[in-house]
């Protein structure tokens, strides 16, 4: 099945690379306004004409962050869409994978949000990068409900959206034990409920 590309991103040099790597690290350890370009610079080993040369402004780091962040998600969720069956299996599979994206990549919750959250500003040039991501889950989820009941794909595809959203906020709150796996459950019967008995396979 695979998945649609992310936001366009820009052609990194290997010290762009190295100037993204340590933001994408430390934005999301630390917080977005937490993390000067002094601090960037000196974990990426470069000097700051050197990110500026390359970026511009701290702003565009943190588009290009954001925008490396959504493209591995979706690099890692499409195995997952590839290997389930259509229908409830594959919607199941979106929050599989969100449990095992959230072991190794999401100790704090999820980036888009806490971008968000710090950001707000909606004329923020990073502000598109949260939004869309957000609005390519809700295609995704609204998509893969139409495999298991066409008539109220929107609905539904909102709703596993909400389940899969509160999740992700749980989980980075840790509000509870395994918020992916109670999310996959109420999404399993939500999707038997509107689907039937082929949707509780």
């Amino acid at each position: 099945m695979g998945t649609a590309e992310g936001p366009r991103r820009t052609t990194l040099t290997p010290a762009a690379r190295r100037v993204l790597e340590a933001a994408g690290r430390l934005f999301y350890e630390r917080g977005i306004h937490a993390v000067g370009v002094d601090l960037i610079a000196a974990e990426a080993g470069v000097t700051k004409k050197t990110l500026y040369d390359r970026f511009g402004s701290k702003d565009r780091i943190v588009v290009e962050y954001l925008a490396a962040r959504d493209e591995r998600w979706r690099a890692f969720l499409a195995p997952y869409l590839d290997a389930a069956r259509p229908g409830a299996a594959r919607v199941l599979a979106v929050f599989d994978a969100s449990r095992a994206w959230a072991e190794g990549n999401g100790s704090k919750g999820c980036g888009m949000i806490n971008a968000h959250a710090e950001i707000g500003d909606p004329t923020h040039p990073a502000h598109p990068v949260v939004t869309g991501q957000k609005q390519w889950m809700l295609a995704l989820f609204t998509r893969l409900a139409g495999d298991v009941a066409p008539d109220g794909v929107d609905r539904l595809g909102r709703a596993l959206m909400l389940l899969h959203e509160g999740a992700l906020v749980a989980h980075g709150l840790n509000v509870f034990a395994d918020p992916f796996g109670r999310a996959r459950e109420e999404a399993r019967a939500l999707l038997a409920a509107a689907g039937g008995p082929a949707a509780r396979r």
